[in-house]
C-alpha cells in the first residue's frame, strides 16, 4: 500500500510527524507531492528532497515529477538517483485546469507524441523497472488512456496507477472501476488503483480515506500539536502554518467528531485560536 501524494497535505513535515503511524497503518512507501521538472531547477533543492537522506526516510520514498520537457525530466531523475532514490514516478493525473491546461500533469494525455517522449526519458534516467507513471482514465472522455495504453506497453515501467476519475471531475462523481479494469486487462505492466480506496483494505495507492481517518484518532489533538511545531520550525510566521493545519483539518469538516470544530478552525486567526479549537 502506497501512501497518495496529495499536495500540501502528505509533505516531507507531515510524513515526519506521522511516520509511526503511517507505518502502523500498513504503508510501505510514500510518493512526494509533485516536483516541477523544470530547465535550470534542481529536484534536490525542492522542499520535499533538500537535505532528506532517502535511506533513512520511515518508509520507501518515490518522488514524484510533473512536467512537459523531457530532457528536464531526464536531468531531475539523474539528481535523485544519484541522491540514492531508487525509484521515480511522472504525474499525468492532476486535474487541476492550470496545469493541465499548459500540458502538464492529466495534459499530457491530449499530446500522445509528448506522453511517449517523457515516459522514454523516464525510463532511461532510472531503468528498468524503476520508473512509474500515475494518470487518470482521461480528460474527458473514459478512453483516453486507453487509447495510450500502446504507448504504455513500450516500456519496461514499475507500475501504473490509474485514478478512476476524469481529469474534469476533479474529485467529484464516483470512480470509474469498470474502465480501470479494461486498462487493467490491456495493461502489460502491473496496474495500481487509485481513488475512492479504503486504507483498511491494505492495497492500492490511498491518500483520503487515510487522511480522514487520522481525524477519529484519540490522540489527534495531541498529534496535531506536534505538526504545528514541526512547522513552526519549517515555515517562517504563523500565517503559512495557520493554512497547512487548514488543509488538512478541512478533510475531516463532514465529520461528526469535527464539524462544530471547523467552524472555529476556518476562523482561527493566529496558532493559539487553532490549538484550542483542536485539543478538548
Amino acid at each position: 500500500m502506497i501512501l497518495a501524494p496529495l499536495r500540501g497535505v502528505t509533505i516531507r513535515c507531515f510524513r515526519e510527524v506521522f511516520a509511526q503511524i503511517i507505518g502502523d497503518c500498513g504503508f510501505t512507501e510514500a510518493f512526494t507531492p509533485f516536483i516541477s521538472a523544470m530547465p535550470g531547477l534542481s529536484a534536490l533543492s525542492d522542499r520535499e528532497l533538500a537535505g532528506v537522506d532517502a535511506a533513512r526516510e520511515p518508509v520507501r520514498l518515490t518522488p514524484q515529477f510533473i512536467g512537459k520537457d523531457p530532457q528536464a525530466l531526464k536531468r531531475c531523475l539523474e539528481e535523485v538517483r544519484a541522491a540514492g532514490y531508487e525509484t521515480a514516478d511522472l504525474n499525468c493525473g492532476c486535474p487541476f485546469p492550470m496545469v493541465r491546461n499548459k500540458g502538464r500533469g492529466s495534459g499530457l494525455l491530449k499530446n500522445r507524441d509528448l506522453f511517449r517522449r517523457m515516459i522514454e526519458a523516464g525510463v532511461e534516467a532510472m531503468g528498468e523497472g524503476k520508473f512509474s507513471i500515475k494518470a487518470r482514465i482521461g480528460v474527458d472522455r473514459r478512453d483516453e488512456l486507453l487509447e495510450l495504453m500502446p504507448v504504455v506497453n513500450e516500456y519496461p515501467l514499475r507500475f501504473l496507477t490509474v485514478h478512476g476519475r476524469l481529469a474534469r471531475q476533479m474529485y467529484e462523481g464516483v470512480c470509474d472501476f469498470s474502465m480501470v479494469a479494461e486498462i487493467e486487462r490491456t495493461s502489460k505492466v502491473p496496474v495500481m488503483r487509485n481513488g475512492d480506496l479504503d486504507w483498511r483494505g491494505g492495497k492500492g495507492m490511498v491518500g483520503r480515506s487515510f487522511i480522514r481517518h487520522l481525524g477519529e484518532r484519540e490522540d489527534i489533538g495531541e498529534l496535531l500539536c506536534a505538526y504545528i511545531e514541526a512547522s513552526r520550525r519549517e515555515l517562517h510566521g504563523e500565517k503559512p502554518v495557520l493554512g497547512r493545519m487548514k488543509e488538512l483539518i478541512a478533510y475531516w469538516k463532514d465529520t461528526p467528531r469535527w464539524s462544530r470544530r471547523w467552524q472555529l478552525v476556518k476562523i482561527s486567526r493566529d496558532l493559539d485560536e487553532l490549538r484550542q479549537a483542536c485539543v478538548p
